[in-house]
């Protein structure tokens, strides 16, 4: 999960809802990994993976908070913060150690961790990756075909280099892994007739798509498990895309793997397929059962929606509506950007020790919080946690195509 979901202050107005709900998920993880995992793991909290607590809770109708201690992220302030035992929050937790565990080893197997730093960063991963088993263990989840999942894409990504390198059209290694045999899913992704694209994100989608079912699982809702396998299919695919269309820029700048340029997906066309996903995404959640819609309109299905809209704003007239009737402020952005490829400048994502560095002076000291900060992953400019909230996406619907009573003329995902 790559950190999509920023939930805005104003949308929770809109809903009803308080705005501090988001950060009782968000402690309520932090504090989670601090108790069962140590201090050092609060640094792999995943803000994505909230949405794992608040799912869970959307569905089992139970609500468990806790008054909290003094946090500096909350500005020494105490607050009403989801329990660290439950079943949503050890979900939580599992996804964000496995997934930091991955991406540690990801960096250190491809050389971008200085000799100093390998050890202790490789034994840091290999220590997550056994407390995320033994967590998932703890919850009943097959945590099996994630790992083989996540060992795929490095294999998946090889592959692709080396067809782009050739000029060919290449063939994906069709021995599918025991743990992977029984997920329809990725027998569909990895067909001869499946798409370059579908197969590099696949990994994503199948472990999103995973965590989002075991939600259902954990709430005791077996009627909801496949609505939400599909919800989290579709959101690893918003995931994956999102995340190379924003770095598309500095990845070719500095000869990146990108797995837009690796298949030669061309911007307008990954664009189009974040819409797809994102409309597939609303139909799956609106399939299932939940308690507290609002809450997941506002932690999930707004966010995301956001997300896309932003990316599509860097291409113009170039991202045409499916229902043919242009914007008139995706005509006026048109005219300005044709010729881009991406949608911000390059920045320089600072190596693993220079993040672990970002994380422990500006996360863990409560710095991100109160003032501008360096995003340790991408390099990035950040405002202060306490500013961060992106009203750009919460007015009226915008999209241009349809009477803001009914939204049924298409899939733009206007929230009217």
């Amino acid at each position: 999960m790559f950190g999509l979901l920023r939930p805005c202050a104003h949308g929770a107005q809109k809903y009803g809802i308080d705005a501090a709900e988001w950060r009782a998920h968000l402690c309520g993880l932090c504090l989670g990994l601090r108790d069962g995992h140590g201090q050092l793991a609060r640094a792999t909290t995943n803000k994505d993976a909230l949405v794992l607590s608040m799912l869970t809770e959307a569905q089992s109708g139970a609500t468990t908070r806790i008054i909290a201690a003094p946090c500096a992220l909350r500005g020494m302030r105490r607050a009403s913060v989801v329990t660290a035992d439950s079943p949503g929050v050890q979900l939580a937790t599992t996804a964000s150690l496995l997934l930091a565990a991955a991406k540690i080893r990801d960096h250190v197997d491809d050389g971008e961790v200085s000799a100093l730093a390998r050890r202790p960063l490789a034994k840091a991963a290999t220590r997550w990756h056994s407390e995320a088993r033994a967590g998932a263990a703890r919850i009943g989840l097959d945590v099996e075909p994630l790992v083989a999942a996540l060992a795929a894409q490095v294999g998946l990504e090889h592959e692709a280099k080396n067809t782009a390198a050739v000029g060919g059209s290449g063939s994906v290694a069709r021995r599918v892994p025991e743990s992977l045999a029984a997920s329809s899913y990725w027998h569909a992704a990895m067909a001869e007739s499946s798409d370059p694209l579908d197969r590099l994100t696949a990994p994503t989608q199948l472990c999103a798509s995973e965590f989002f079912a075991h939600t259902a699982v954990l709430a005791d809702r077996p009627d909801n498990v496949e609505a939400l396998r599909a919800a989290g299919w579709q959101f690893g695919r918003i995931a994956h895309l999102a995340d190379a269309l924003a770095d598309y820029d500095d990845d070719a700048a500095h000869d990146r793997f990108n797995p837009l340029m690796a298949t030669g997906t061309t911007i307008p066309e990954a664009y189009d397929l974040l819409r797809q996903s994102n409309s597939g995404l609303r139909a799956a959640v609106a399939a299932a059962e939940l308690s507290r819609v609002p809450t997941v309109r506002w932690m999930l299905l707004d966010p995301l929606t956001a997300v896309v809209r932003r990316l599509g704003g860097g291409l113009g007239a170039l991202a045409t509506h499916t229902c043919s009737v242009p914007s008139e402020g995706a005509s006026r952005a048109g005219a300005g950007v044709r010729a881009r490829t991406g949608h911000r400048p390059p920045t320089r994502r600072p190596g693993v020790g220079e993040s672990l560095a970002l994380i422990l002076g500006g996360y863990c000291t409560g710095y991100a919080c109160c003032a501008d900060h360096t995003q340790p992953c991408t390099g990035e400019r950040k405002e202060a946690w306490i500013n961060n909230c992106d009203c750009s996406d919460c007015g009226e619907c915008d999209c241009g195509c349809c009477n803001c009573g009914d939204c049924n003329c298409c899939d733009c995902g206007c929230d009217c």
